[in-house]
């Protein structure tokens, strides 16, 4: 009876686009394999339903409300690198649209009561409102948040567990009566930021290198409850799986278990949430986001 519960599960909305692996710069860490590699393995793996979707339209509209349209126009020309981790590509707007419109593909399947991932390149979290960085183009669940208010919701949290700050969503929401933001992540570290808290809305979890996975999960925990005092109608989670012990960008020490933790400890909160990829560098990618997975999805 056990396995029939089981099976009964409501699949999980997993929302890619294969051509996002299309783009590469030989050696750079942001590489397509993280999405072929992930791809592969959940399509493989048999312990969890999946849906796939494909990314939502987006308008200029919809990206205007995070970025400044000298910023959109930047992008969508693309002519030049935008710094030395940020280079151009063929089509990065297309991309960057793209990885938007998962987004927004994710947050519909959260306002409908399922569990939603956006498995998708490029990642966002760093982008600010006028400037491209950190691997990041358009920030991808700031202008989800940003359309979710602008939708009906009167408060929406992001909770980003991804190992770098996520300066780019701060940058935007910062100040945004209707969003709340939460960054747990390894300080010192790349881009530098996220010290202290900035108020009203922005609450920054800096954490040291190598510290133990006890002690992380405890930061976690304590802005997971913050999160939870604030009773969003949605939550938005930047996912990056580079906290992990082994991913070659940064010095911390979680394992696949405490990703579990993660996603397990969103579903006991029993609020709608969706999840967008960010980082994660590490070969094991694959099995950290399904670990993450089965936590969202109470397998």
């Amino acid at each position: 009876m056990a396995d029939l519960a089981s099976v009964s599960k409501p699949p999980v909305k997993i929302i890619t686009d294969e051509r996002c692996v299309a783009y590469h710069r030989a050696g750079h860490p942001e590489r397509p394999q993280r999405i072929s590699g992930s791809l592969e393995f959940l399509r493989n793996q048999r312990d969890l339903a999946l849906d796939w979707l494909e990314p939502s339209p987006v308008t200029d509209e919809t990206i205007l409300r995070a970025h400044t349209a000298e910023h959109l126009a930047l992008v969508t020309k693309a002519e030049e690198a935008f710094d030395g981790d940020t280079p151009t590509y063929p089509d990065i707007i297309g991309h960057a649209r793209r990885s938007v419109g998962a987004g927004l593909r994710a947050l519909a399947c959260a306002r409908a009561g399922e569990t939603s991932f956006s498995l998708i390149r490029p990642p966002g979290h760093h982008a600010t409102r006028q400037r491209a960085m950190g691997f990041c183009y358009l920030n991808s669940i700031a202008i989800a948040v940003l359309q979710a208010i602008a939708t009906g919701a009167k408060k929406v949290a992001v909770y980003d567990f991804d190992v770098h700050h996520g300066n780019g969503t701060e940058h935007i929401l910062r100040g945004n009566p209707n969003a709340v933001f939460y960054s747990i992540h390894q300080h010192p570290c790349y881009p530098g930021t996220g010290t202290a808290d900035v108020p009203p809305n922005c609450f920054n979890f800096p954490v040291a290198p190598a510290t133990p996975r006890q002690a992380y999960r405890q930061v976690l925990q304590k802005a997971m409850n913050a999160l939870a005092k604030e009773k969003p109608d949605l939550i938005a989670v930047s996912a990056g799986f580079d906290a992990y012990a082994r991913d070659p960008l940064a010095d911390e020490t979680l394992e696949a278990e405490d990703y579990y933790w993660i996603g397990e400890s969103f579903r006991k909160l029993g609020m709608p949430v969706f999840s967008l990829l960010e980082g994660g560098y590490s070969s094991d990618l694959p099995q950290l986001i399904f670990a993450y997975l089965k936590g969202l999805a109470g397998k």
